[in-house]
């Protein structure tokens, strides 16, 4: 059993971020994350891709965010359960929450955080038969490492930002790319457009339009990709086929455990602390859901503070807490450092 003073079901940014806010408060955190690394959907989905609306980051890379992220909730020793989906929420007799994994891993603490993104997301695959059978076997529903596609014959299908700036980045590399998509119209940023336009117009990738893949074939691995254009079939020697059709957001087991749930999403007290219809039990993040709710990074980290300070109240009641400024009183880590700027003096000056 491990036991901690927060349960946190999501290792996004918001996760994350959680600890940090906890550690100031001298409470400990342990996170439960499905994915085998923690960064949530920006490591997942968009690592390589720059956000544009986080303080002070002008522009910062996706991935690069939940580096600093981790490197600031470090000092506080969160403790991680990767590669395991949070399956069943237990209260006890003592007012505290057990939560165990698919796999039988027990936690137990007084507050349980989910900030679990959007849920637990799956991609919207391809509907024909077969397809099971060379997934991660040259089909990729995600790109983690750009290189791997590195002078290999790529297909990608899809028709939305996602499908126009692979293929923008993958042309850069990849030995040839082919884009595949069942309109002639594309829905993505102008910009991108123009770009895949552009490489078109100097044959360095290829285009079919309106078509579909229906058919992959190959031995122990995918070789070969089936596409109906009108009524062609069209045969496409290739390393890597690459879906990109979006994701379709599930609660999962969370849908179980007794939480008011909104659309898939779960209803809190945002005039408050983002507190669930348990007590004891926060939603923070794109998980949650209230009149006002805006699905930004930058809102979970304000909704991870106030939650917080709602959490300190009931693992302690009877302290008072007393607010400090980190420019005043610094950051003291679990792990012994100290951060705090350089005191004041009173001296003369002759």
């Amino acid at each position: 059993m491990i036991k901690t003073d927060i349960i946190i079901i999501g290792a996004g940014p918001v996760g994350l971020f959680t600890v940090f806010e906890a550690g100031l408060l001298k409470m400990k955190c342990h996170l439960i994350d499905v994915l085998p690394k923690a960064g949530g959907q920006c490591i997942e989905l968009y690592p390589k891709k720059p956000i544009y609306d986080i303080p002070a980051h002008p522009e910062i890379l996706a991935g690069d965010l939940i580096e600093k992220l981790i490197n600031q909730s470090s000092q506080f020793k969160p403790g991680f359960t990767l590669g395991e989906k949070a399956e069943k929420l237990t209260k006890n007799k003592d007012g505290t929450f057990t939560v165990t994994t698919d796999k039988g891993t027990e936690h137990n603490a007084p507050i349980v955080a989910i900030a679990g993104g959007l849920g637990g997301f799956q991609p919207r695959k391809p509907n024909f038969e077969g397809i099971e059978d060379f997934e991660n076997k040259g089909i990729q529903y995600f790109i983690k490492d750009p290189k791997i596609f590195n002078n290999k014959n790529i297909v990608i299908s899809g028709g939305g930002d996602s499908a126009l700036d692979w293929v923008i980045e993958l042309s850069k590399t990849a030995k040839n790319v082919t884009l595949v998509h069942r309109r002639n119209e594309f829905r993505g940023a102008k910009d991108s457009v123009d770009k895949v336009q552009r490489l078109k117009d100097l044959n360095k990738i290829n285009i079919l339009t309106p078509a579909e893949v229906f058919k992959v074939e190959g031995n122990d691995r995918l070789e070969t990709i089936f596409v109906k254009k009108n009524d062609e079939e069209i045969k496409i020697e290739a390393d890597y086929f690459i879906p990109l059709f979006g994701l379709t957001p599930r609660l999962g087991s969370i849908n179980d455990w007794g939480l008011d749930i909104e659309k898939n999403s779960i209803k809190v007290n945002n005039a408050l602390d983002y507190q669930t219809n348990i007590n004891g039990i926060f939603a923070i993040g794109d998980i949650n859901t209230y009149p006002g709710k805006l699905n930004l990074i930058l809102c979970g980290f304000h909704e991870a503070a106030l939650m917080c300070q709602a959490a300190f109240k009931i693992i302690n009641p009877d302290k008072k807490f007393i607010l400090k400024y980190t420019t005043v009183s610094g950051v003291e880590g679990f792990d012994g450092s100290l951060k705090k700027a350089e005191g004041s003096v009173v001296k003369s000056i002759d």
